[in-house]
Formats: C-alpha cells, structure tokens, sequence
C-alpha cells in the first residue's frame, strides 16, 4: 500500500512556457540539429562517418528547451556524452557478441560514470547503447566514436545553443561551464 501511495505524486505539473519561449527553442533545435545533419551528410558520410546519431535529438530539448537544466550545461552535454560512448565502445568491444549483455552493461556503466564525473546528461545513456546496437558503420568507428560524433556532434550542439539561447534578453545559457 505505501509503495503505491508513493507513486500517487504530490507536486504540481510543470507550468507552461510563452510563445517567445516555444520558437526560441524552436529555432535553437531547427538550427542545431541542421547543422549536425547537413554536416554530416556533406562531410563525414562520404568518409564513412557520421556525425549525427538519435541521441542529439535528446540532448537538443535539454540545450534549447530547457536550458536552465543541470542536465543541461556544456560539462553535461559534451562529457555525458563523450564518456558514454567511450563506456559503449568498451562494452561493445568486450561483450559485442553477446548484445543483451554489452547494451546492458553499456547503459548501467555510463550512468555510473557521468554520475561520478559529474557529468550526468540523459542523453548519454542512448549514446552509450548506440555504439553498441549502431550497426557495422558505428562499430567499425571504434573509439574514433567518442570523437565524431559523440564529441564533435555535441560541441556544435553546444555552439548553436550558445548564439540562439543568448540572442532573446530573456534566456541565458549556459548557467555555469564546469
């Protein structure tokens, strides 16, 4: 019984946001995700890379639509991400032909380690489980994954957020760097 009263909630829903708000953080993702993908498909695929994987689309609600976040700020966004697909590639490396264990192992180590870094970006968990379930093309990147896309592809998340969150006098981003 107190489990579930426990699951009752308590607090109140979030409140809504203005229009200002809304294409603000419209234009921030329309724009950064843009990037990442043009780049990419002008760029780094022709090389066999890619620089846009699934979890920059979770990354970009936090860096454009909830920017005033932990979760959020740049040491989250680029190291959350780094580090898991550093842990990913490990695991994938270490336990690849078995994909249940190495996804497993991939998202639980990520966590534990953002968590220790102080670097806790919820993105990252889909990082991690894409370099190990990505396919021939993301395994063949090897650690170069952590770099593109994983870094490059949230370094430039992170520049646009830093232009378009910063144009409205009413946002401010980022709240701290480290």
């Amino acid at each position: 019984m107190r489990f579930l009263a426990k699951m009752q909630g308590g607090a109140q829903g979030p409140p809504g946001v203005g229009l200002s708000e809304v294409l603000w953080s419209g234009i921030g993702s329309l724009a950064g995700i843009a990037l990442c993908a043009y780049l990419s498909a002008k760029v780094f695929e022709p090389r066999d890379i890619t620089l846009i994987i699934g979890s920059f689309g979770a990354s970009a609600v936090l860096v454009y639509a909830a920017i005033k976040s932990p979760l959020a700020q740049p040491r989250n966004l680029v190291g959350g991400h780094v580090i898991s697909a550093l842990v990913g590639v490990t695991c994938y490396q270490l336990f690849g032909g078995t994909v249940w264990v190495a996804s497993s192992f991939a998202v639980s180590l990520a966590i534990m380690a953002m968590l220790t870094t102080r670097t806790l970006h919820p993105p990252g968990g889909a990082t991690a489980l894409i370099a190990v379930i990505g396919g021939k093309k993301i395994h063949d990147l090897g650690y170069l994954y952590a770099v593109v896309p994983a870094a490059a592809g949230a370094v430039i998340l992170l520049a646009v957020a830093l232009i378009v969150n910063n144009i409205s006098r009413n946002r401010r981003y980022p709240e701290y760097w480290v």
